[in-house]
């Protein structure tokens, strides 16, 4: 049985395949808007505020900075379009669901982006926070509307308890989201359901996450099971 609510995802694409390779997380990006902020205040301070020690360079050094600002353009260029590509090749991969013995046998990292591709195909914009610092949120995730929720990605043998669960909901109200799902390899215990009913969570067991993967592959016109 799964919690059931307002949060549920939209039949899509039925192509899934997980990442081998490590995709750009989101420290990375932050990385590279930080340096692309940078930049641009750089150029707005050459344009409107025209330091006067810039002009009073040799001419060699100018020259020097301006072929450094120039480089710096091309590798905040080159950066993006890497962001751009890899998101492209992910969306382009074909859905290959997997078994729950493969799941169990994934990366930490990999289970993660295997499930972000899940709720990508179902219509929603999934953002994996990283693995250093992330405060209990493996993705993000953003509806049509403007709406958030978070999901704990739990790769996990041993069966769910409501501890587990009660954290999560912690998270959830400290990260002011409208929803949390818990996705998980293994077994969730009654005590964790019950503990979660009525609340906004939703939860995802190893047998159900296997079942939903696979609908998408063998009948992806009609309604997978919800999320």
């Amino acid at each position: 049985m799964v919690v059931r609510t307002e949060w549920r995802l939209r039949q899509q694409s039925p192509q899934f395949k997980t990442r081998t390779g490590e995709s750009v997380s989101l420290s990375s990006r932050l990385i590279i808007g930080f340096v692309t902020a940078v930049y641009l205040v750089w150029l707005l301070i050459r344009a409107v505020s025209q330091p006067a020690w810039i002009d009073q360079l040799p001419t060699v050094v100018y020259e020097l900075l301006r072929l450094a600002e120039i480089a710096w353009l091309a590798t905040i260029v080159l950066l993006w379009v890497v962001v751009w590509w890899q998101a492209r090749q992910e969306e382009a991969q074909p859905w290959e669901p997997l078994n729950l013995e493969t799941l169990y046998n994934l990366h930490p990292a990999d289970f993660e982006r295997y499930v972000a591709r899940l709720f990508r195909l179902k219509g929603y914009r999934v953002v994996v926070r990283g693995r250093s610092g992330d405060l209990g949120v493996d993705l993000v995730i953003t509806r049509q509307g403007g709406k958030r929720a978070i999901a704990q990605c739990k790769r996990y043998r041993s069966t769910i308890g409501p501890d587990i669960v009660r954290e999560l909901y912690g998270t959830l109200i400290h990260e002011g989201v409208s929803h949390a799902f818990l996705v998980t390899t293994a077994e969730i215990s009654d005590s964790a359901r019950e503990w979660a009913s009525g609340k906004p969570m939703t939860l995802i067991d190893g047998s159900t996450l296997v079942e939903i993967a696979a609908s998408l592959q063998l009948n992806p016109t009609s309604s997978a099971k919800s999320l």
